[in-house]
């Protein structure tokens, strides 16, 4: 409740415009009383909005509410619209002009923290803000929702998005968890880099790496945490066995950046800023079709693809695609169909040799020439 209480004060602050919403059918309660008197403290436009009016006898109970004090008081029916429409017209006529603000953010990379539950996710968006902007306590699953924060320090500009904690569909036995989940998911499938955030405590489990396939199917850029490095034990070769273990299981795709940090401690936890730049760059990054061709065909040529019932295949010549969403290059052959992954993971591997696409899944396409 508390904590619930910091992040309402936070809003208000934060706040252009606010909305003092409350129901006819309880009459003033003391907790409307007590939050008139907080919303009259902060000399900000508060609407007064009094729901579930919806017939004549409602009406005239909603005059009590002038009572609390507010001078714009708006009787409405939730369910079946009515006084919707006046409420909307003041809300626009006292919001500022944002336009340009929100045109300035369409570019801005989206950076999603993702893992289970209590892995350390709104702990570390904190942190890197200095402001306790989401709630963190010891129970798991606090975080409910998606929930977007823009960044802008030490020349950096993100939109970080902290995001419920993601269990086995077996343990999820609430709506209010279920539907936390699919937001989850989709802020996934809304991001362009993903950090799945490890309890270094608990190791790598099934369900991260379910999470882990999640973001490699959506093609979103990739850097793994793991979080409470200061709660382990550790010698000289710790580091190098916890990323050995983690890279086994997610291969083969191991071209990942993996940073051991303390959330709590801010240890290593402005070194993800770098990292979430360098691999948004990768992301992004274009090879022109000629030095693709210069640098591969040769390669191919030395070692061609395996010959599969008598059938040779010849790449005649390589694109990278024009995808905003993933890293694709296509191979452009005679006979597609008889290229099979293991040669496309070699044609990946040197890919990656020549170019820096550390952090990014890289889609390999045969297209019939």
């Amino acid at each position: 409740e508390a904590e619930l209480r910091k992040q309402v004060q936070l809003a208000i602050t934060e706040a252009d415009l606010l909305i003092f919403m409350v129901d006819v059918m309880s009459g003033i309660t003391d907790l409307d009383n007590s939050i008139a008197e907080m919303l009259r403290r902060t000399n900000k436009k508060t609407l007064l909005v009094i729901n579930k009016v919806d017939n004549s006898y409602r009406f005239f109970d909603a005059q009590e509410f002038y009572k609390l004090g507010f001078k714009e008081v708006f009787p409405i029916s939730s369910v079946n619209g009515s006084g919707t429409g006046d409420l909307l017209d003041t809300i626009v006529r006292n919001l500022p002009n944002t336009e340009d603000k929100l045109s300035d953010k369409g570019n801005i990379p989206r950076i999603s923290f993702v893992g289970r539950p209590n892995a350390g996710k709104s702990t570390l968006i904190n942190t890197l803000l200095g402001t306790e902007r989401n709630i963190v306590t010891d129970i798991p699953g606090t975080t409910r929702d998606a929930i977007d924060t823009y960044y802008k320090k030490y020349g950096y500009n993100f939109i970080f998005v902290d995001t419920a904690g993601i269990r086995k569909k077996s343990k999820v036995q609430e709506d209010l968890e279920y539907y936390s989940v699919i937001r989850s998911i989709r802020a996934i499938e809304e991001s362009d880099v993903s950090l799945l955030l490890l309890d270094a405590t608990e190791g790598m489990r099934a369900q991260d790496l379910a999470i882990f396939d999640i973001i490699k199917k959506n093609h979103n850029g990739l850097i793994i945490l793991v979080n409470k490095w200061d709660l382990i034990s550790k010698d000289n070769t710790t580091m190098k066995e916890y990323t050995e273990s983690i890279l086994a299981k997610t291969a083969p795709f191991k071209d990942i950046p993996i940073l051991f940090i303390s959330a709590l401690n801010k240890q290593r936890i402005f070194h993800i800023l770098k990292i979430i730049e360098a691999v948004n760059t990768n992301k992004n990054k274009k090879i022109s079709t000629s030095k693709l061709n210069s640098y591969l065909l040769p390669i191919i040529k030395t070692t061609p693809p395996p010959i599969v019932k008598d059938k040779r295949v010849n790449i005649k010549y390589i694109s990278q695609l024009p995808s905003k969403k993933s890293v694709s290059f296509a191979f452009f052959c005679n006979r597609p169909q008889y290229i099979k992954d293991p040669y496309k993971r070699f044609l990946e591997n040197r890919i990656r040799e020549k170019y820096d696409f550390t952090g990014v899944p890289i889609n390999i396409i045969m297209r019939e020439k």
